[in-house]
């Protein structure tokens, strides 16, 4: 079969058309392309924007929630300082009349007494005196053993913070709205008074056998 120069110019017409459809192809990928980059923008920037502004909800939150706890610790020591003095002010004024039941006669009543030495201090919560005796009461909201231990340190270095006192006989005694299981009993085996709370007065718990410990220098 012979090709005629129509033929040539039918194919070269084709071929031409075949490239144009091509490179209409290839432009519409490529626009898809760049939509397809450009939603992808559009969503990593709406992405970042989100998350930035989450974090920023949870910063405030945190400091929102850091200002509260700042602010309940406050409260709380507060209560706690209240709670103390409360409780030091039930104890001090029923000693007078609990020790007196126990022939320790009381002829003074001090609260919050404190001496400083070498550096060091030495707080007493009340101090019941008279002209024989001394007796030291540390006064929790809630007694510990270690409160007991923490009392008992203070008994063998009172002496040399009050040495005035050192001709008197030294009594120590704990008092406490609440008592944590068995530091009442190791108290009374360190020959310590115990004080808590019965309905509304103060009561001494240890048994008319009691004999309280009288505390030297170490």
């Amino acid at each position: 079969m012979t090709t005629t120069a129509d033929d040539v110019w039918r194919l070269l017409a084709e071929l031409v058309e075949a490239q144009k459809e091509t490179e209409r192809c290839f432009q519409e990928t490529e626009r898809r392309f760049q939509e397809t980059e450009r939603v992808l923008k559009e969503q990593s920037l709406e992405t970042e924007r989100r998350f930035q502004e989450t974090e920023r909800i949870l910063k405030e939150q945190s400091l929102k929630t850091d200002r509260q706890i700042t602010r309940l610790s406050q409260e709380i020591g507060n209560l706690g300082g209240k709670w103390g003095r409360f409780v030091e002010n039930m104890v001090a004024p029923a000693c007078e009349t609990l020790f007196l039941n126990r022939q320790i006669p009381v002829h003074q009543v001090s609260q919050r007494v404190k001496k400083r030495l070498d550096g060091k201090t030495l707080e007493i919560d009340v101090l019941v005196t008279n002209e024989n005796h001394v007796l030291v009461v540390e006064v929790k909201s809630s007694l510990s053993v270690d409160d007991v231990k923490e009392l008992i340190k203070n008994l063998t270095e009172f002496r040399q913070f009050f040495p005035e006192y050192n001709h008197k006989q030294l009594y120590g005694a704990v008092a406490g709205i609440e008592i944590e299981e068995g530091a009442d009993k190791y108290a009374y085996r360190q020959g310590l008074f115990v004080l808590a709370q019965r309905g509304e007065n103060v009561a001494i718990l240890n048994d008319t056998e009691f004999q309280p410990k009288t505390w030297y220098n170490p």
